[in-house]
């Protein structure tokens, strides 16, 4: 494999493995909520938002890499 491929193979296990870690903060925080504990639930609410922002971060790069390659259509 390339290093570009196996570059863009990382990148997007890392978005994934990111929005894992958001998804189980999710969970979290429904339960701190349900069991009205609304400081837990509201830091793990946030935590998974900060989770979310680094995929989107990992796959804006990703855009930006394919918008440096990408040749529109004429």
């Amino acid at each position: 494999m390339s290093d570009a491929l196996e570059a863009t193979s990382k990148l997007y296990d890392e978005a994934s493995e990111e929005l894992e870690r958001a998804a189980a903060h999710c969970r979290t925080a429904a339960t701190h909520f349900r069991n009205k504990e609304v400081p837990r639930g509201a830091a793990h609410a946030w935590a998974a938002q900060g989770h979310l922002l680094e995929a989107q971060e990992r796959l804006s790069a990703q855009a930006r890499e394919h918008a440096k390659r990408a040749v529109p259509e004429t």
